[in-house]
């Protein structure tokens, strides 16, 4: 069972070094790996605060380069440099905002893999894709072009879902992880307003390898509570 925390643009360094003091701290199950990704200015940070445990560090997403004229970009290599363990890929706001495509997903995906980076590639669909019953449709699309490794791992998270506090029923995401699995044969976590009130049903479920957590991440104490949930 894999918990990740995706903090997006939340916690400079100072903050994010002091929330992961306190999470190293924290009772959390020997069953679970747990993840954190803050956004880049706080790696480093992060990094130190979690050295000598086994809560891993990810960045939010990098290049497909290792190097070149790619204003704003990091490379998976610079990543690794800084003691990152892993990588997020393609999250629906990176999608929705910022022009990401399938394809750039991929190869954000396969540079990250090649360089020994974990990946969590995100996939997900809109809300007027779900009412046009092509949500089967989407997710075979954006799966397909991962290629399958043992250090990737795939999160569903629902479009309508990020940031709204609606929530996929159990069933809805039992199928969805059905159908990601039938493409590639990796773990598939939940994502989309996971708390710790819904987390241990969610995680209950046949294929529900883990949960990618977004605003309940922000906090150590609701954090912690989804990582205990499991048990």
């Amino acid at each position: 069972m894999l918990i990740a925390g995706n903090w997006k643009m939340f916690k400079g360094p100072a903050e994010a070094g002091a929330f992961c003091r306190e999470l190293r701290d924290a009772d959390l199950p020997d069953d679970v790996d747990v993840v954190v990704c803050p956004p880049y200015v706080s790696l480093a940070a992060a990094a130190q605060a979690l050295a000598g445990t086994e809560i891993g560090v990810f960045a939010q997403s990098c290049h497909w380069d290792r190097e070149g004229a790619f204003t704003g970009e990091i490379s998976a290599a610079m990543l690794k440099e800084l003691g990152v363990y892993g990588s997020l890929v393609g999250h629906s706001e990176r999608r929705l905002y910022f022009g990401e495509t399938d394809e750039t997903v991929a190869r954000r995906s396969a540079a990250a893999l090649a360089e020994g980076l974990h990946v969590i590639a995100c996939v997900g669909e809109s809300e007027q894709e779900r009412d046009a019953g092509e949500t089967d449709a989407v997710l075979r699309r954006q799966v397909s072009v991962l290629e399958s490794d043992e250090n990737l791992v795939i999160a569903y998270e629902p479009v309508w879902a990020i940031g709204t506090g609606r929530t996929a029923t159990p069933e809805m995401a039992r199928q969805a992880h059905e159908t990601i699995k039938e493409i590639l044969d990796v773990p598939v976590l939940y994502g989309g307003s996971v708390k710790p009130d819904n987390a241990a049903e969610l995680l209950a479920q046949p294929g529900v390898d883990g949960a990618l957590v977004g605003g309940a991440a922000l906090t150590v104490d609701s954090f912690v509570a989804i990582c205990r949930s499991p048990s």
